[in-house]
């Protein structure tokens, strides 16, 4: 990747914008502390679901989640009093950034750190220290209240310590989307560099949604799956699919303009093309059934960056497991991939890596997948079996006569069709066929 980046003819676009590249990543997750235990959970098919420690869960529906275990700040870098005085988002978001920074190589004291911006969001922010501070006004009155209680729960305040330990002097954000707020984070990151704003962000998401007040509330909203065997619990587009599963951690990446880092010498991981983002303006919590918005988005995203669905090889879907959620975005990704190999890889595998790592970017906004991907791991596979497609690692697969599988069945047809004509054309191309002797008007249309 980097090399075929370093030898490009530009480091500009078509239109004159900058070209945005990734140098550096760290995560915090239930996996463990660093990208390499994210990668070896993934690899090795780890389960990082188990039963929630944190608080009792006997009177709860759910006993079951994706938590953050053994973490100790002073372990990672954080002092003491920053410990007492930092929620754990923020805590975590600190230890993923200190590791993406590392890998970066970004000089910051060498650097005009008015040029740099930090962006990190929260889907939830720090909801431990709200709980904490009802129960301390309802209890003890209003003078006990922590005169640190809005600095230490409100979201910004990652991006504001952040920005605070490195001295990123350029624009200071927080993105609340819920489950989108990584991605959301990222993508107003690139446009920034894209566009001349800042040469290079510190983006990213952190959670600590592993929390009496969320597990009650997302339980009860029916969104949770109450499964207690944690390697059943996350089963997205599987017909058993009941929920997603709470967790918490963090993600961050150091984006640059590519001219930024090839000119300090940067080992470059990937390049963001594209980034798209809509909005469906439908339902509090439910999507919009038909999945234009999604669909949208992602030709947006593609687009962008001079690609079409053909050009596909690997999709990273949401896939919550919820039977809302699941049944849109299959709309939604079989409209935009029906006649592209993508529809093939539309899913990441339950097993594999939704067990280690979707319950966190579902339950807020980390970006696990972009860490994942860029590690190069390929989380799916569809094979064919029995004259139907079935996805490896789905225990249970949509039935013969679904929706999706005739469509399935339908791309196979069409693709076939268009692979007999290209292949004709192929043949006929250095053919002398005068006028377009022998060919029906489509194929004289070709010919011309």
């Amino acid at each position: 990747m980097s090399e075929n980046i370093a030898n490009a003819a530009s480091t500009r676009r078509p239109d004159g914008t900058h070209r945005v590249v990734i140098t550096g990543m760290g995560a915090v997750s239930p996996a463990g502390v660093g990208v390499q235990a994210l990668w070896d959970a993934v690899m090795g098919r780890a389960c990082c679901i188990g039963p929630v420690t944190r608080f009792d869960t006997a009177d709860y529906d759910v006993h079951i989640a994706a938590e953050v275990r053994d973490f100790d700040a002073a372990e990672h870098g954080i002092t003491k009093k920053e410990a007492r005085r930092f929620e754990r988002f923020v805590q975590y978001a600190i230890v993923a950034s200190d590791e993406a920074l590392a890998q970066s190589g970004l000089n910051l004291e060498a650097e005009d750190t008015a040029r740099i911006a930090c962006v990190f969001g929260t889907g939830i922010g720090g909801i431990d220290e709200l709980q904490s501070g009802f129960f301390t006004l309802a209890e003890k009155g209003p003078k006990r209240v922590s005169p640190l209680f809005i600095p230490t729960m409100i979201g910004n305040i990652a991006a504001g310590n952040l920005s605070i330990r490195y001295g990123l002097r350029g624009e200071c954000l927080n993105v609340v989307t819920a489950c989108a707020t990584g991605a959301h984070s990222i993508g107003a990151a690139v446009r920034d560099i894209r566009h001349g704003y800042i040469d290079a962000a510190l983006a990213g998401g952190s959670e600590e949604s592993v929390s009496p007040i969320c597990l009650a509330g997302f339980s009860n909203l029916g969104a949770l799956s109450k499964a207690e065997d944690p390697t059943q619990a996350s089963l997205p587009f599987d017909v058993r699919r009941a929920g997603f599963v709470a967790g918490e951690g963090a993600g961050a990446v150091v984006l640059e303009s590519l001219e930024h880092a090839l000119e300090r010498g940067a080992t470059v991981l990937a390049e963001i093309t594209g980034f798209g983002s809509t909005g469906d303006a439908y339902h509090m919590t439910a999507p919009e059934p038909s999945g234009e918005g999604v669909a949208r988005a992602m030709r947006q995203a593609l687009e962008e960056g001079g690609f079409t669905p053909d050009d596909l090889g690997h999709l990273n879907a949401h896939g919550t497991g919820t039977p809302a959620n699941d049944a849109t975005e299959s709309k939604a990704l079989l409209a935009l991939c029906i006649t592209a190999l993508a529809v093939l890889f539309m899913v990441t595998a339950g097993q594999d890596f939704l067990s280690t790592i979707q319950f966190a970017t579902i339950a807020g906004g980390i970006p696990f997948s972009v860490i994942v991907i860029l590690m190069g791991v390929q989380f799916f596979k569809w094979v064919k079996h029995d004259e139907q497609l079935v996805e490896r690692g789905l225990a249970e697969p949509f039935p013969e006569d679904s929706l999706a599988a005739r469509q399935l069945r339908q791309w196979h047809e069409e693709r076939e069709a268009r692979e007999a004509e290209k292949a004709w054309l192929t043949r006929h191309e250095e053919v002398d066929v005068p006028d377009g002797a022998g060919l029906d008007e489509s194929m004289k249309e070709v010919s011309r």
